[in-house]
This record gives C-alpha cells, sequence and structure tokens, in this order.
C-alpha cells in the first residue's frame, strides 16, 4: 500500500524529533551534588561552576554549602555524592563508616588556618586552662589545634573548648570573646586586620599539616568514573583560569564569600592550590605519610574510636594522571 505523502512527512518529523531526544539524553550531563564550605582552598570549585566550566565538561554539579561537622551525614544520607574536606577527616569518616574515596587534592595552607591569641600569651604553655573557640570534633580547626598541642607537649584536655565555627570565632575573639580562637581563611584575616585584639600564635606555616582533597562515594564512584574524571579535570581547568586572567577569577571567586576580588586574593596568598604535577607527587607518598601521622592524634582526640583497616582503599590516582 503506498504511504500518503503527509503521512511520510509525518513519519519524517517523528523520526527527527526521536533523533534530536537521543542527541540530547546523549549529551545530558550528569548531576553531581557537591559538599563543601566557604575555604578560600576550595574556591576554583567555585569558578568552575560560575565560569561554565563545569557545564562545558558533561557536568550539572549543585554545590552545597554544608558545615563540615555535618558534611559526613548528608554524604552518608546520599545528599551529596562527593565532599571538599581536609585528608584527615577523610581518614576519619572511613574509620567511623561512612567511606569516601579522594580523587584530587586541592590545596595546602601556607598560613591560611591558625591560631589567634591574646597579646599576653607568648607561648601554647600559656594555654593551659585558657578558653579556645574551636568548630566541633571531625572538623579541621579542631583536628589542627589537637595538632598544634600535641606538637608541643600538650592536648585538647589541656585547655577549655567552646564551640563555634571559623567565622563566628574571629568574629567573638575580636570583640573580646575567649582566650583564643582556631580558624582558617577569609575569616583569619578578620585577626590580622585587628591587631589591637590579639595575634597570631601559630599557622600552617610552622604546622603543615592542613591540606584539602575532593573525595567521592566508592559506590558512586564506579558507577560515574566519567564524571568524576570530568570533575578532577574541572578542578585544574579552573586552575588555568586564575593564572589566565586572575582578575576575573578572584572577582568571581571573592564573590560567593562577599569579598572583592582583591580582598579575596589577599586570603588566597596564604594557601596553594595544587596542580596536576603537585597532585601526582602528593598522591606518590605524601597523602599516605600525613594519613598515618593523622591517626594517633585523631584517635587521641576522640574522633576515632580505631584506625582505618586500610588507607590505601581511602584514595584513587588514576583521576590525575
Amino acid at each position: 500500500m503506498a504511504v500518503s505523502k503527509p503521512a511520510f512527512q509525518l513519519a519524517a518529523l517523528l523520526l527527527a524529533g526521536l533523533a534530536v531526544a537521543g542527541a540530547a539524553h546523549a549529551q545530558e550531563a550528569t548531576k553531581i551534588s557537591l559538599g563543601m564550605s566557604g575555604w578560600t582552598g576550595f574556591a576554583p570549585l567555585t569558578l568552575a561552576d560560575k565560569a561554565g566550566i563545569f557545564k562545558k565538561n558533561g557536568l550539572d554539579v549543585e554545590i552545597k554549602m554544608i558545615p563540615q561537622k555535618d558534611r559526613h551525614l548528608a554524604l552518608a544520607s546520599g545528599a551529596i555524592q562527593c565532599a571538599a574536606t581536609t585528608v584527615e577527616t577523610h581518614v576519619a569518616w572511613n574509620a567511623n563508616g561512612v567511606p569516601i574515596t579522594q580523587i584530587f587534592q586541592m590545596d595546602k595552607s601556607y598560613g591560611a588556618d591558625g591560631i589567634a591569641v591574646r597579646n599576653d600569651v607568648k607561648s601554647f604553655a600559656d594555654l593551659k586552662g585558657k578558653t579556645v573557640a574551636v568548630s566541633a570534633p571531625g572538623t579541621a580547626p579542631y583536628f589542627g589545634l589537637a595538632w598544634m598541642l600535641s606538637k608541643n607537649g600538650m592536648s585538647l584536655k589541656d585547655v577549655k573548648l567552646v564551640s563555634l565555627e571559623p567565622q563566628p570565632a574571629a568574629q567573638a575573639f575580636v570583640a573580646g570573646q575567649n582566650d583564643a580562637a582556631m580558624t582558617y581563611e577569609p575569616y583569619l584575616s578578620t585577626v590580622r586586620a585587628n591587631p589591637q585584639a590579639g595575634k597570631i600564635l601559630a599557622t600552617t606555616l610552622d604546622y603543615p599539616m592542613v591540606m584539602d582533597t575532593v573525595g567521592c562515594a566508592p559506590t558512586w564512584l564506579k558507577s560515574n568514573a566519567k564524571a568524576a574524571q570530568a570533575l578532577a579535570n574541572s578542578y585544574f581547568e579552573a586552575l588555568d583560569m586564575i593564572k589566565a586572567d586572575p582578575a576575573k577569577s578572584n572577582e568571581i571567586m571573592g564573590s560567593a564569600v562577599k569579598q572583592t576580588g582583591e580582598k579575596f586574593a589577599e586570603s588566597a596568598k596564604y594557601l596553594r592550590w595544587q596542580d596536576k604535577a603537585a597532585n601526582q607527587k602528593f598522591f606518590a607518598g605524601e597523602l599516605t605519610q600525613f594519613m598515618k601521622e593523622s591517626v594517633p592524634i585523631l584517635l587521641e582526640a576522640g574522633v576515632i574510636r580505631k584506625a582505618p583497616e586500610d588507607l590505601a582503599a581511602t584514595f584513587d590516582a588514576s583521576f590525575i594522571k
């Protein structure tokens, strides 16, 4: 039976529509929810989002600002698939039954994390019995304080802890509350700008122990290796953009934490973002060594009850090759 011309045209249009729909489906961006904070070191992820780098690489990334103390809960519930956090936090989450696999390093702190003290405090020994504002257990400031005290023959039991997140901890300190505050950039600069309130006793220049990585849930990673690779690539492309157009990049990254580009650039001076070559070096040995050193301090601080069974299972270097 002959097919009429209108019927033929309709069939052709339907086939064309199906082809377009199929192509659109093939190009559909992979959705990722990523948990992080306003920490300066995480800002290239914001840049990758705002500058369209994620989208260009086939990703639809939703950045969720979640306090570090709650990020593992979001990961465990499936509310996020990936998270940016400090290396020892990845260790703690794995030890406490929330598996996460680190896939690339973001930054190293070079003075961007520190402890602010009143001007009469000359050393860590002078902090004995003093009140220190610090984030909750399982966060970078909490671990940082434990690390610094440990390196000075002390422990968290030697000080009185007041639970405050990094921004309010810095603000409260400048307002005259508490004897000390453990915080990080851009909030540490609040203290730098108010020397009458106190001084910075030590930073990660003195105690290099803050380094951040992005990790993803192992089950998600297994099913979405291509998206994870695109996530890592997007981070490195964001670093390329920062080098090529620092003024524009700083403006975009600063706006996310209500800073001007100039102010953001100031806080970024206290850390180093890690390119692919630095990542390869870090994952080749330094990462494992630091994790080993972090375990006894995490145990002493009560953040974990037992060491992770296999530290090698907490990272996958295949995404930075």
